[in-house]
């Protein structure tokens, strides 16, 4: 039986769905781009475009390390989770194509892309050769390749085993995870570096690499979890939505939240008990201007909330308690990135707070970006069925359910 003749779950839900998203990216791109457009608001522009593109590309990388780590770990678990995280990952060319307009803000971002300030700067100048122009054009080019190589390898490979049946094809896969997480370790902490931490390029954080890659990761499960809840009233996914298979996904999605919290932790405390001048106004920042709300909130609802309620097996086995748990995880990613990103233009070139244009730019940018790649995401979604027809013989035993879909 090939993947075409399996239907896939509420096909005409998404469908309306897909258009409606289609419709509000639209209205928020069009909203970013009249931004962009407008001298007093395209400083603006930048930074929401930075948090948002950061936010989504998140999910669509952080679900292919998802995939890969399944791969290599085995599981249910990931079974079942496997084609929501893959349709996110064929999202990446949209998001390589979403990437490019924050090229043509680098002045405007990165206080080392400005000549007039690297002149006057002994440090930004020792670190000229690094953020080069060609030398980091090029290094974008090596972090988009290989997601994007990485990612249409394994969806080919995952097809190709659905319609062959094949252990060697599965095996392949397994071979080709290792290095392939070795590959994304590498680029996000020099991504993270590139485009995040050298907002700020007089502060560093050995852990700042990781800490984005987790993020990255838990952004990737809370969604892929959210999205198989949503979806899991009617077949193929109802029969195995249930019991033990929910559990291990809530106990894994735990695992990340406290994997998450842990780094984030361990950053605060090693700079805060430094305290080092160059190193603390780093939090100061964090920490005043109405910042400190933001911290607080991540600290209740992005870790304490959703450690308590994750705790109860009860809430890992209800699919609605669960699925809210992950949304409330996931827009609190969004609440993390705004407060690692935007302090840091404390000390750049300021923008007339009072522009109408400039005070939705954020919204808009969540909505213009999210908006169309949920709509690819949904579009994707529907190629393949919900579930993959082929059943490793542990993974099938392992919940019985699986393997009767």
């Amino acid at each position: 039986m090939s993947t075409s003749d399996v239907p896939a779950v509420g096909r005409p839900a998404l469908a309306q769905w897909q258009r409606l998203a289609f419709i509000v990216g639209a209205v928020g791109a069009a909203v970013c781009v009249v931004g962009g457009l407008i001298p007093d608001t395209r400083v603006y522009f930048f930074r929401a475009w930075l948090v948002a593109f950061n936010l989504y590309l998140g999910v669509a990388v952080g679900s292919l390390v998802v995939v890969m780590l399944q791969y290599l770990t085995g599981g249910t678990w990931g079974f079942i989770l496997r084609r929501p995280l893959e349709a996110a990952t064929r999202t990446l060319p949209l998001l390589t194509l979403l990437f490019l307009p924050l090229l043509l803000g680098l002045p405007e971002l990165y206080e080392w892309a400005r000549p007039e300030v690297v002149e006057h700067d002994a440090n930004l100048r020792w670190k000229a050769p690094y953020f080069a122009t060609g030398f980091f054009l090029a290094r974008a080019v090596v972090y988009f390749g290989i997601w994007n190589v990485l990612a249409l390898v394994f969806n080919n490979w995952s097809r190709k085993l659905d319609q062959r049946r094949d252990p060697a094809l599965l095996v392949r896969c397994e071979h080709l995870a290792a290095p392939g997480l070795i590959l994304y370790v590498l680029t996000v902490t020099f991504y993270s570096i590139d485009y995040a931490m050298s907002l700020e390029p007089h502060w560093y954080s050995t852990i700042y690499g990781a800490m984005f890659g987790m993020g990255q990761v838990l952004s990737a499960f809370a969604f892929g979890v959210a999205v198989f809840a949503l979806l899991a009233d009617a077949p193929p996914l109802e029969p195995v939505a249930r019991g033990e298979n929910l559990r291990d996904l809530g106990s894994l999605m735990l695992a990340f939240v406290m994997g998450w919290a842990y780094l984030s932790f361990s950053q605060f405390l090693l700079i805060w008990s430094g305290n080092l001048p160059e190193e603390v106004p780093w939090y100061i920042a964090r920490m005043t201007g109405g910042w400190q709300w933001a911290g607080l909130a991540l600290i209740l609802f992005h870790f304490a909330l959703p450690f308590v309620l994750l705790l109860s097996v009860n809430v890992k086995r209800n699919r609605r308690t669960l699925a809210t748990v992950a949304l409330v995880v996931l827009a609190m990613r969004a609440v993390d990135l705004l407060w690692l990103i935007v302090p840091a233009f404390r000390h750049q070139r300021e923008v007339p707070v009072g522009s109408p244009v400039g005070a939705v730019l954020y919204p808009a940018a969540l909505l213009g970006i999210g908006g169309l790649w949920l709509g690819a995401y949904l579009r994707q979604l529907q190629r393949l069925p919900l579930l993959p027809l082929y059943v490793p013989e542990e993974e099938g035993e392992a919940h019985g359910a699986v393997a009767s879909h």
